[in-house]
Order: C-alpha cells, then sequence, then structure tokens
C-alpha cells in the first residue's frame, strides 16, 4: 500500500517513490518539476517519460512544496527540503544525501 496519494511518474516506481533509476532503501523523494507540476521519481525518468521541457525552479519560488517523502507523503517546500539535512522533518525517515550532488538539476 502506497504510503501517499499523490501520483509520482518514471520508470518502475514502487510505492516509496523508488525507481529503476535510484532504489536503495534510501531512496525515497520524488521531486515536483517546475517545468510541467508533475511529480517523478527522478530526473532521468522525466527526461524518458516527461513533458520534454526541462526547468529547474527559480530561486524565489523555494518557497513552494515540490519534493515528497515517499515514507510518509509529506510535502516539503524547496527550501525545507534543501535544509532538512536529508532526513524527512515529519516522519524522521532518512534520504539519500547524495541527491544534493544533482540539486542543480532541478533548484536553480
Amino acid at each position: 500500500m502506497m504510503p501517499h496519494t499523490q501520483k509520482v511518474l518514471g520508470l518502475q516506481v514502487d510505492e516509496e517513490t523508488r525507481c529503476v533509476h535510484w532504489h536503495s532503501e534510501i531512496d525515497r523523494i520524488a521531486i515536483k518539476f517546475y517545468c510541467c507540476g508533475l511529480y517523478y521519481a527522478c530526473f532521468e525518468c522525466h527526461e524518458a517519460t516527461g513533458c520534454g521541457k526541462a526547468a529547474v525552479w527559480p530561486k524565489e519560488r523555494f518557497d513552494e512544496k515540490a519534493v515528497l517523502c515517499g515514507s510518509c507523503g509529506h510535502q516539503l517546500a524547496i527550501q525545507e527540503y534543501l535544509e532538512c539535512a536529508s532526513v524527512c522533518p515529519s516522519c524522521n525517515s532518512r534520504f539519500n544525501p547524495g541527491c544534493s550532488l544533482h540539486k542543480h538539476l532541478y533548484f536553480a
């Protein structure tokens, strides 16, 4: 059973938002893409099945909810996600700290 009600798109997405590209225990976030407003499991999934117009969130919109915890369904504002030290502020599930290496693909 999915712990959240958000639709998360991508390739072989499981109930905690893991996909064919990122599927370790701590890979449990999905990102709402600025360009299309839809949640995807990762950038590669958006490239494969998304709108074809990838665009990053501008800094002035970092107060908007665009990160989904796949464990509890909590939606984090971008700034909240960037400051959460790879831990969900709602359920304390760990996020993959390596995601910070890819933040430029999602956020300005």
